[in-house]
């Protein structure tokens, strides 16, 4: 049973209505001196600040259905920005604060932002792109003003508060939210306020219970962080700690601290947070389950049991499709079945039905035949076949077993074959990650000219630390997983390149092998990435 969808400026109306006076959203930051700083905000605290910043927003000449910018790490300014939107009625584009060069300018100039609010870290960026933006009027700053931007503080206090707050129809566009664009530039999804409210609405099905705290480190400039973590906080009413940003070292600490309940992972976030050394905060929480996206099957149990937690795995991408497996239902390893009301099948190029075992694009649609349409702003023709033949169509490849289990296989074109064999990628992870003097640790497959067509060497990207021994490495996956599944080459970085959901991003690991911009080893020791052996394809 989900709760009632509900708009993201309703959640927190009803949440003043019910007088709840103590902090509904915890925002934690790490100080200089490496002490635990935090932030607070109730539900009439949101509502107050996003009645003042809606002020601001009109006062710059904001009309509904209006874009701006919302580029900052997990301050409470991005909440009460999102607030204030609603109440507007304009369209907000999350942008990670990481988003640098042309790729800043794109996004800015695509999505036709009128404005922007940053923090202060992002505006040198902006600065070098803002020529090239001609339709970005205005930009706020989180802090003192600049030469750049207005303080937002300022913006505030010279415009009149809104003082009315009304909540938008579900169908109307609530925010753009960038795909990775991992193969070009990235589409944006006009995505309504009812994507926000039915995810927001999922809190019973994705095992939260009166009582709990959830915690999240990923951005909020990403679906997993704004909609699960903090739209189902919101709907429910249950406490939310909010970090800054991402911390492995910290995590538990923070966790206990503030006696959270359960918490988000994606990805090669659990290999780094297992390559941890074991610490005292490891067990002293009060964590009951990890709500986890792409959890190595090799490292699920081990994980379970050094942490004490249950794993619940989910599939689901920010355009829509949702399969679950709670702890204790499925096998090891599956990433689910879809909730009651939907249906997941795996489809051959053709469109047909596959059965249990053989390898297909996950795909998805209501039971009752029908497929909610998807809208990428500007590209009706990736619209249209994102949802072809009435599926929803994940891009993902995977199976099912005899029972209709789901599992995960690649994205599709990124699978690592090598000498016919398919390599797994996420249990050497897991090896790597369990090794001495290992922070994090990322395999990824790379074609080179040695390669046939189709196949690909298997690079282990390695963030090391006192003990690491590069030499050991090679022979201890051969013996713990067989000699077919080992690196071909270990990349030695001071840190893996990641996107804003915490996930690798292979084309700047490309890069660095590139310019030789990192260290390089092979099962022959110490070497580097020549000129004949670079990127085929």
């Amino acid at each position: 049973m989900s709760e009632p969808t509900r708009t993201l400026l309703q959640m927190v109306l009803d949440g003043v209505a019910t007088n709840m006076a103590t902090p509904i959203a915890t925002f934690v930051d790490i100080d200089a001196a490496g002490e635990l700083s935090e932030e607070s905000r109730t539900y009439a605290d949101l509502l107050d600040a996003g009645k003042r910043m809606a002020g601001a927003l009109l006062a710059t000449g904001m009309e509904e259905g209006d874009a701006f910018a919302i580029i900052m790490r997990n301050h409470p300014e991005f909440v009460e920005a999102m607030v204030a939107s609603e109440i507007v009625g304009t369209v907000f584009v999350p942008i990670d604060p990481r988003t640098r060069g042309q790729k800043l300018a794109y996004m800015l100039g695509f999505s036709r932002c009128r404005g922007a609010i940053v923090s202060p870290e992002v505006l040198p960026h902006l600065a070098t792109v803002r020529a090239s933006v001609p339709d970005l009027e205005w930009v706020w700053v989180i802090g003192q003003e600049s030469e750049q931007a207005m303080s937002l503080d300022a913006a505030i206090r010279a415009a009149v508060p809104q003082s009315d707050a009304a909540p938008r129809p579900l169908e109307t566009p609530m925010q753009m939210l960038f795909t990775s664009g991992t193969t070009g530039d990235p589409k944006a999804i006009l995505a309504p306020h009812a994507r926000f409210a039915a995810v927001a609405s999922l809190g019973p099905v994705i095992g939260l219970a009166p009582g709990d705290r959830l915690y999240t480190g990923l951005s909020l400039t990403h679906a997993n962080a704004q909609l699960i973590t903090l739209g189902n906080a919101l709907a429910g009413g249950l406490p939310v700690i909010i970090s800054r940003q991402f911390t492995k070292s910290r995590l538990w600490e923070i966790l206990s601290r503030y006696g959270c309940t359960t918490f988000n992972l994606l990805g090669g976030m659990a290999t780094a947070i297992f390559a941890e050394p074991e610490g005292p905060y490891d067990r002293q929480h009060k964590v009951r389950f990890v709500l986890s996206a792409g959890m190595p099957a090799s490292m699920w149990r081990p994980f379970q049991e050094r942490f004490g937690v249950d794993i619940f795995e989910f599939f689901g991408a920010a355009e829509g499709g949702l399969s679950l497996n709670p702890p204790g239902t499925g096998p090891v390893g599956s990433i689910g079945k879809p909730p009651l009301g939907g249906i997941c099948e795996i489809l051959d190029s053709d469109g047909t039905i596959l059965g249990p075992g053989e390898p297909g694009e996950i795909c998805f649609r209501n039971a009752d035949g029908t497929v909610a349409p998807v809208t990428y702003f500007g590209n009706p023709e990736a619209s249209a076949a994102k949802t072809k033949g009435g599926w929803f169509r994940t891009g993902d490849i995977g199976w099912k077993d005899a029972d209709g289990w789901l599992f995960f296989s690649h994205r599709d074109g990124q699978a690592i074959r090598r000498n016919g064999d398919f390599i797994d990628g996420r249990a050497i992870e897991t090896a790597i990650a369990a090794m001495p003097g290992v922070a994090d640790a990322y395999v990824y497959g790379l074609a080179t000219p040695r390669n046939t067509p189709g196949e690909k060497e298997v690079i282990a990207a390695i963030v090391p630390e006192k003990g690491f021994d590069p030499a050991t490495v090679i022979p201890t996956c051969a013996s713990a997983l067989g000699s077919a599944n080992v690196p071909t080459y270990l990349q030695i970085v001071e840190a893996i390149p990641k996107t804003a959901s915490e996930k690798p991003q292979d084309r700047h690991l490309i890069a660095m092998l590139e310019r030789n911009d990192c260290e390089l080893f092979d099962r022959n020791g110490k070497t580097q990435w020549e000129k004949e052996e670079r990127i085929a394809s």
